[in-house]
């Protein structure tokens, strides 16, 4: 790997520089060429260790949160089966974005190619091992979920107000905090959300002049949906989301 010499390139030029040290100093070089010889190989031989608890280190400091993600992220679908996908593409973002850069910036780049699994195994591990808060159970029926995303929003301080069966215009709540109005559109669905919903987000939060735009489910969303999302200013939500969520005004415009 370019910038990170190898094992045989490093004790060659300990040798040379220790030769060197034993023709000029004599055996006090030769005490210092063999000890230094010991160090380089020794420092070789524990670098997975190293890189091991490096990669540890990046996954404990960002532990509650790939904890949350791992659950949001995750779900039961209609046959029971147990989908991950959400949490997978989550899991190799945070490898790529978060971890591989900082190996790379301690020299590990060629640990962090080659070894791949082993860091993908360490942050399941540590997203696993995270004891969050009880869920609260969100309610299979879409209207009762609603009202159980609304009341989240309340607890978070949002003053919400359900909208008409008909003629909402693809709003399910429309809440206030302070002059920040924001349209929200549930979805308790039994697989990753699409773009449908954050389409009918953004026309909403137009015909309710909304400052904020958002999605909610249970279920994650499609890679088509984020991108639609990131487009748009529309908020993707796991309904956890709800209970921290605060006013951010223009950030549906900021994105338009």
């Amino acid at each position: 790997m370019p910038g990170q010499p190898s094992l045989v390139a490093r004790l060659f030029w300990t040798a040379v520089v220790g030769g060197g040290a034993c023709l000029w100093y004599g055996r006090a070089g030769f005490a210092l060429a063999g000890p230094a010889l010991g160090f380089v190989l020794l420092r070789h031989l524990g670098r997975p260790r190293r890189f091991r608890a490096r990669v540890r280190r990046l996954g404990r400091r960002h532990a509650r949160t790939l904890a949350l993600r791992r659950r949001q992220e995750s779900f039961r679908d209609a046959y029971g089966n147990h989908v991950r996908d959400g949490w997978l593409r989550e899991r190799d973002y945070f490898v790529a974005r978060t971890v591989v850069p900082d190996l790379a910036a301690h020299g590990f780049s060629d640990l962090a190619e080659v070894r791949r699994d082993e860091i993908l195994a360490i942050v399941e591990g540590i997203a696993a091992s995270v004891a969050l808060p009880e869920e609260d159970g969100a309610p299979e029926d879409g209207v009762r979920y609603e009202a159980f995303c609304a009341a989240r929003l309340s607890r978070a301080g949002w003053r919400t107000h359900p909208t008409p069966a008909s003629g909402d215009q693809g709003a399910d709540i429309v809440a206030e905090q302070g002059t920040t109005r924001l349209v929200v559109q549930c979805k308790r669905y039994g697989r990753p959300v699409g773009n449908a919903a954050v389409q009918e987000a953004a026309a909403a939060a137009r015909y309710w002049s909304g400052d904020m735009a958002a999605v909610v489910s249970n279920a994650g969303f499609t890679p088509a949906a984020r991108k639609l999302a990131a487009a748009t200013g529309v908020l993707l939500l796991h309904h956890d989301d709800l209970d921290d969520l605060r006013p951010v005004r223009g950030a549906r415009a900021a994105h338009a």
